[in-house]
C-alpha cells in the first residue's frame, strides 16, 4: 500500500473518531464509507460477524455495538430517520477482521485499530507499573512512621521486626513472613513487599496506618499492646478482603519493584531528551 495512501487513511479515521464521556466511538454508517461498502445491507452482514466475534471472545456485545437511530437530509431537503449503530475501538477492529481482505481499506484499518488497541493496553500496563511503584513507595514511609511511633513507646528494631513479622502472619493467614518467601520462591534477603501485587502491598499499608493511628490515639506501650493492635488490623484487613474472594498468600509474585523503579527511571530519561531533541528541532 502507498505512503500516501496509509497517510490519508490514517487522517481519515482520526477524524472520524467521536468522544462521549470520555468513551471514544465511530458511527457504522461512517465506518461503511471508510471500508468502501456500498451497500448498507452488505456492512451488516460484517457487523454481525463482528458482534459473534466479541461474543466469542467473552465480551458483551451490547457493551461494543450500541444501535442508534439519526435523521439525515435527503436531496430534496426534507429528512428521514436511518439506523446507524455507536462502535467502541474494539469492535472496529474486530469488523476489520472479519471484513474483505481484498479491500486496502480493510487491511489498513487491521493494522490500524490492532496496533491502537496495543497502544491502550501498553498505556494501561504502564499505569499499572507507576500505581505499583507508588504504593510500595507509600508502605516503606507508613512503616516507617509506625517504627518511629512504636519505638518511642518502648518498641526497638528487633521487636518492630517481630510486630511486623506477626502482622504478615494475620495477613496471609497463618504464613509469616519468612514463609511466604519460601512459598513465593523469592531471595531470603529481599522485602516480602517488593515482589507482591499492588492490592496486597495496599493491604498492609492500611494495616500499618490503623496501628500507627491506634498506638497514638490510645496511647499504647510496650510491644505486647502495640503487637495485639497491629495483629488485630492485619486480621481486619484480611476479613475485609476476603469478603471479595481475595486470599493475600494465594496471588503469586509479581516484578521485583526494584526492576521497576530502574525502567520508569529509565523511561523518564528518555522523555526528558526526546522533549529536549523537539525543543532544539523547534528553535532551529
Amino acid at each position: 500500500m502507498k505512503k500516501e495512501i496509509i497517510v490519508q487513511l490514517n487522517k481519515t479515521f482520526e477524524e472520524s473518531a467521536y468522544t462521549q464521556n470520555g468513551v471514544e466511538y465511530w458511527m457504522a454508517r461512517d465506518m461503511q464509507k471508510f471500508l468502501d461498502y456500498t451497500e448498507w445491507r452488505n456492512f451488516l452482514l460484517v457487523v454481525d460477524k463482528a458482534k459473534i466475534a466479541c461474543m466469542k471472545s467473552g465480551q458483551n456485545i451490547s457493551d461494543h455495538f450500541v444501535d442508534v437511530n439519526k435523521m439525515v437530509k435527503l436531496g430534496s431537503g426534507s429528512e428521514r430517520q436511518i439506523e446507524d449503530i455507536m462502535l467502541t475501538r474494539y469492535a472496529c477492529y474486530l469488523i476489520a477482521q472479519n471484513g474483505d481482505p481484498s479491500k486496502e481499506q480493510i487491511a489498513f484499518a487491521q493494522s490500524y485499530f490492532a496496533i491502537q488497541t496495543r497502544k491502550q493496553e501498553l498505556l494501561e500496563e504502564h499505569i499499572a507499573l507507576v500505581e505499583r511503584v507508588h504504593a510500595r513507595e507509600k508502605l516503606a514511609d507508613t512503616e516507617s512512621e509506625l517504627s518511629g511511633v512504636v519505638y518511642e513507646r518502648g518498641v526497638d528494631g528487633e521487636g518492630f521486626a517481630r510486630l511486623r513479622s506477626k502482622g504478615d502472619h494475620a495477613l496471609f493467614g497463618g504464613y509469616t513472613t519468612l514463609d511466604m518467601k519460601k512459598k513465593l520462591g523469592l531471595p531470603d534477603k529481599r522485602p516480602l513487599a517488593d515482589f507482591l501485587p499492588t492490592i496486597t502491598i495496599k493491604a498492609k499499608d492500611f494495616a500499618a496506618e490503623i496501628t500507627s493511628f491506634n498506638t497514638k490515639k490510645n496511647n499504647l506501650h510496650g510491644e505486647p499492646a502495640i503487637t495485639s493492635e497491629h495483629v488485630k488490623n492485619n486480621r481486619d484487613v484480611r476479613n475485609l478482603l476476603g469478603k471479595s474472594s481475595i486470599r493475600p498468600e494465594a496471588l503469586p509474585p509479581e516484578e521485583d519493584i526494584k526492576k521497576l523503579q530502574r525502567r520508569l527511571k529509565s523511561e523518564g530519561k528518555k522523555i526528558a531528551k526526546d522533549a529536549k531533541k523537539i525543543k532544539r528541532n523547534l528553535i532551529t
